[in-house]
Formats: C-alpha cells, structure tokens, sequence
C-alpha cells in the first residue's frame, strides 16, 4: 500500500509540474481561445521534438522578450573541417550562427549552411536546397541517453560492488534491482531461448529492458526528453535485434526460412520469400509498436492536459485534470509494458535462431 501510494505523488508532482510549465510557457496566450489552441499545438510538438538545446520551459517578460530557462548543447558539424561550437550561437534559432567565416541556421530543425542573411533557397517542392553539413551535434535526446548510459553504469556497478562486499547479499540499489533482472532471466530469457543458450543473451535482454523501462519513465517528465518517441531510435534498437538474431542464426534456422523440411518442394518456392520477408517485418514490427505507442501515449496526455487551460469553467479543467491523471498513472504501466515486449520479442526471435530442430 505505501509504495503505491508513493507512485500517486511521484506521478501527481509530474503531472503539477508539467501543468505549471504549460502555464508558463503560454502565459502570453491568455486572452483568446485561438491563441489558446495553437500554444497547445506548440507545446504538444515542442515535448515530442528534439532540439539543439535543453529548454525546460519559455516566457515572455512585460517587455514582450522571449526568456528561456535550460542550457546550450554543443553543436559537432562537419564542413570541409570539423565546426564546434554551442547551439547558444543559433539564440534557440532565431539567429545565424558564424563560425570560421561560415554561417549555418536552423530550418524546421535540421542546420543548413547559409549566407550572412540566413537565406534558405527551396526548390518546386518547396524543400531546401542549402547544403546539410555532417550533423554529429549532441541533440537533447543523445544528451538523455548519454544520462541514462550513465544511471545504468552506475546502478549495476553499484550491484556489482554490494554482491562483491557483502557476499551476494543484495544491500542497496540491488534489492530492487535483483528480482527485476531473475524475472528477465527466469520469465524472459530461459523459455524463449532455451536453458542450453539463453545466458549470452542476458546482457543485451537486461540492457534494453531497462535502457527502454527508464527513458520511457523520463519521457513521462515535463523536461520532454522522449527517447523512444523518435523513430531513428527504435529503428537502432530494432536493427541491434535484428543483427543478433541473423548472426546466431544456425543451419536450421536458415534452413527453415529458405528449404522447409517435410514442405513440398512447389510449396518451398512460394514460402521461401515469405519466410526471408519475415526476418525483416519482425524487426520492423519492434520498430513501429514501441515508437506508434510511446508517441500516441504522449500525444494523448498532453493534449488532455492542454485541455485544462482550453476550458472556461472549473467543471470541465477539473475533469481534464483528473482524466490527464489517470492517463499519466497508466502510461507508468505503458513505460514498462514497452520495455517488457521489446525484451520479450527479442528473446523470442533469438531463441528461433539458436534452436535445434529435428527433421521428421
């Protein structure tokens, strides 16, 4: 009782939280319903985007000047030489940044080499026809994986170190930590993969368990650093899996997808493309199920959350309040649902690869 009781306040400071953000961060919008909606159109998008800075949240000043409360990110480019400098130089892209006589902006967040003025030229289909220096810039979702590679370095190190000194006792961090990681092995990795194999999978069955598990749970903060909501993640973490499975796959794995024992030969022409297909569209299905439902999720809640301030009575705020509530109470259990099918999908399509059949 008292830990769930603990989770309703974490999730309920969250929820204020990202409430008195919005407030803030639209305060210039208080006198019409139109401007009303667009903040909340803004808002949804600018939690969903990354960007080149970490901005917790925006005001205005009585002097109508943009403030911004965060901090700068380093911009990494390559341009016939490598150009460092911090994301402050773009003034949250509304300035061009000059760095070695070259001039770059921001457009529709992606940097583009520029003249002096900022000029973007586009072509018919109104796309931009600058050129794109190499980007390796330190966005604030690298910044958040880098934090959560970091947490995760920290968590098991410290298990590590308490099971060394006090003699697989678990003290500290371990105790929440262990029957996490004997359910991923006991419940995950054991029946999926098989007793004989499933131990060098565990490394990578624990790291994207709770690599997943935790930055679903930060994408839940007002901070907006929604790892998981950006499809060029998912697909690194979908083609990981993929990779691992392609490369333990043994003679019958390969032989099932391309030569299907006891299947009539006409039959194996037909399935045999279907079977290859496969190995692509299950990755593929990883790919979209955990990006399409973190970023409905999100969508979700922020706009029932925009929907406080949208209503003029206390009857209909209260009522989204307690609606955005709920729905960030279970979007707790989504983070770990998400984490818990990625692992158990990955483990499933591991253990097809290493699994031994006989020809009957």
């Amino acid at each position: 009782m008292h830990r769930k009781i603990t989770v309703k306040k974490i999730t309920l400071l969250l929820l204020l939280t990202s409430l008195t953000t919005f407030g803030i961060t639209n305060k210039e919008h208080d006198n019409s319903g139109a401007d009303k909606k667009t903040a909340v159109k803004e808002y949804i998008q600018h939690h969903l985007k990354d960007s080149y800075d970490f901005s917790l949240y925006s005001y205005t000043t009585d002097a109508g000047e943009h403030k911004y409360l965060g901090f700068p990110l380093p911009i990494i480019l390559w341009d016939n030489g490598l150009k460092v400098f911090l994301s402050s130089k773009f003034n949250h892209g509304e300035t061009v940044a000059e760095v070695d006589g070259s001039y770059y902006k921001i457009n529709h967040g992606k940097i583009y080499k520029t003249d002096a003025n900022g000029t973007i030229n586009y072509n018919e289909e109104h796309h931009p026809t600058n050129t794109k220096p190499l980007d390796f810039s330190i966005t604030k979702n690298v910044l958040m994986i880098l934090m959560v590679f970091s947490l995760m370095l920290f968590m098991f190190s410290s298990m590590a170190k308490s099971y060394k000194i006090n003699n697989k006792i678990p003290k500290g961090i371990a105790r929440f930590l262990e029957p996490i990681i004997i359910y991923v092995r006991d419940e995950i990795a054991r029946p999926n993969i098989g007793e004989k194999h499933y131990k060098k999978y565990m490394p990578y069955l624990l790291t994207i368990f709770f690599f997943i598990w935790i930055v679903n749970l930060f994408g839940l903060t007002p901070i907006g650093m929604n790892v998981t909501n950006n499809i060029a993640v998912t697909l690194c973490l979908a083609l990981i899996t993929y990779f691992i499975t392609t490369f333990s796959g043994n003679k019958n794995y390969w032989k099932h997808i391309f030569w299907m024992p006891g299947v009539p030969v006409p039959m194996k022409i037909i399935l045999a493309p279907i079977e290859l297909l496969g190995t692509f569209i299950k990755p593929f299905a990883l790919m979209i199920r955990l990006y399409a439902n973190i970023t409905a999720g999100h969508v979700v809640l922020m706009s029932i959350i925009g929907m406080v301030f949208l209503f003029q009575n206390w009857i209909g705020s209260s009522l989204s309040f307690l609606l955005a509530f709920a729905l960030a109470l279970l979007e707790l259990l989504v983070a770990a649902l998400q984490a818990y099918i990625f692992t158990v999908l990955s483990a499933l399509y591991f253990g097809m690869a290493v699994e031994e059949h006989d020809d009957h």
